[in-house]
């Protein structure tokens, strides 16, 4: 088994409005990644990713892109100790 890790993500650009979230669950779903996703006041969206490593990788390098109509202009991500709390992917508020 491949490590597990957890990643911290803040992300910004034009991210809000743009269905993120909801892609971004969609995409740590599909790579089998736990944790949320919710929009921060300063317009920004930030996640809480745990998974294996080579899969909360994966989703890290999907929101450098994001959903079509998002321009993300910059992925901040804190690496912390991985804690396996979450059993899915919700989208918070």
């Amino acid at each position: 088994m491949e490590k597990q890790v957890r990643a911290c993500a803040v992300i910004s650009g034009r991210v809000q409005g743009v269905f993120f979230r909801m892609e971004t669950q969609r995409a740590a779903e599909r790579f089998g990644v736990f944790g949320w996703v919710r929009n921060r006041p300063d317009s920004t969206v930030e996640a809480v990713f745990e998974g294996e490593q080579q899969a909360v990788d994966a989703v890290l390098q999907w929101c450098k892109e994001g959903p079509n109509l998002a321009v993300v202009k910059n992925v901040e991500v804190n690496w912390q100790d991985y804690s396996g709390e979450f059993e899915r992917f919700d989208i918070t508020y």
